[in-house]
């Protein structure tokens, strides 16, 4: 009796580890299927090390924060060569990343660690700052106990936890950050590059969405992100400038900004009460477009036509039922997770890298939803998603 119960306790603590890990129930969903083995990866596949060639070769339009034009995902590689000198070194990597457990997060952190895994890189920590700065700077601080080689991050305020990174680099940790870098560190020097989607192309297909949708007139407005985020910031102003610059009779009446997700459907909410007639409204990813269709359902404005950035479960329902939700620019988050990993070799071999590299925007509609699922995540949509189409 005494082992079976010490068995049982065991399991259920290796559980509360794992559940902990993959961000517990924190998705926008209560599928799973985004955490399954990414199709595209094969832990035994020979050859060099890129990401999926099934990508669409478009025209990437975002720029770093210094400026650079982004260079595409699709140019880096590791080859079979490379890839033994990694394995041989058996470094260490930490994962120290702002929030997680939506689709995005699942999907971006499942690549990083699938890619390290076939780079023979191991993994002493992934931690989650729930979008809290002072949270992320222990995060840090706790992983240098570790002492690993490599950290890929994403700064929750890119001000206050430069000194935390600064830190990092002077450890000898080679960084490697996800969608913006904290301030004061230069790439080439501090870190080695940036990885993210391409926000200002995801930002202009979510303002011609928008435009169809309302035949090229109407009033909109814009939920943004309003703190020092260099990516989010990129997909909003690259969405007003794209309705400025090419829909003249569609009017931006209103904007209102959000410090975190779960701020959308109170701001969306006195937007729709300042507007009675207004037709759309642009947020800023998936999980604030959650909230604004909330207050747009409360306010009884069933016809008020969003878009977004990010192909979330619960957005994509939203699509595929041609409800609130119309369409969206989408990253390719596994694709992005594959080329941080990439990056990070390129790193520990002292390989020229690119300060700036970015994914291509991928146009998400009713039309494409389930096939942009597939090449997205790397697996079918959810069931759920499925079922909306019928």
């Amino acid at each position: 009796m005494k082992k079976s119960f010490s068995l049982s306790v065991l399991l259920l603590l290796i559980l509360s580890i794992v559940l902990a890990g993959c961000g517990g129930n924190k998705s926008t969903s209560g599928d799973q299927e985004t955490t399954k083995k990414n199709e595209n990866y094969s832990e035994t596949a020979s050859g060099p090390l890129t990401i999926n060639p099934a990508i669409p070769d478009l025209e990437v339009k975002d720029k770093g924060p210094n400026g650079e034009q982004a260079v595409s995902a699709k140019t880096l590689q590791l080859t079979e060569e490379e890839l033994k000198k990694i394995k041989d070194g058996k470094y260490k990597a930490a994962i120290v990343m702002h929030y997680s457990g939506t689709d995005y997060m699942n999907a971006a952190v499942g690549a990083m660690q699938d890619t390290f895994k076939k780079m023979g890189i191991k993994v002493v920590a992934v931690t989650d700052a729930q979008f809290k700065a002072e949270k992320q700077v222990n995060d840090i601080e706790t992983v240098l106990a570790k002492k690993p080689d490599i950290m890929i991050s994403v700064p929750v305020d890119a001000v206050s936890t430069a000194p935390a990174y600064k830190k990092a680099v002077a450890q000898g940790v080679k960084l490697v950050f996800m969608d913006g870098a904290a301030e004061g560190l230069v790439p080439g020097k501090d870190y080695i590059s940036i990885v993210s989607g391409d926000n200002a192309g995801n930002g202009a297909t979510a303002a011609d969405i928008l435009a169809e949708k309302l035949g090229g007139k109407g009033k909109v407005g814009i939920v943004y992100h309003d703190v020092n985020f260099f990516v989010t910031k990129n997909r909003s102003d690259a969405f007003e400038a794209r309705i400025k610059e090419k829909y003249p009779n569609i009017e931006i009446v209103d904007k209102g900004g959000i410090t975190g997700p779960n701020d959308a459907e109170k701001v969306a909410s006195a937007m729709l009460t300042r507007n009675k007639d207004i037709d759309g409204i642009f947020a800023p990813w998936d999980v604030p477009a959650e909230g604004v269709m909330a207050a747009a359902r409360t306010a009884g404005k069933n016809d008020l036509v969003v878009t977004t950035v990010d192909l979330g479960t619960n957005v994509a329902i939203s699509i595929a039922q041609d409800g609130i939700v119309k369409g969206l620019g989408a990253q390719l988050p596994y694709d992005q997770g594959v080329a941080q990993g990439i990056l990070s070799g390129y790193a520990l071999l002292g390989k020229e890298a690119p300060a700036y590299v970015a994914s291509p925007s991928i146009k998400v509609t009713k039309d494409n939803v389930l096939d942009s699922w597939k090449l997205i995540y790397g697996t079918e949509a959810p069931k759920t998603v499925q079922d909306a189409m019928k």
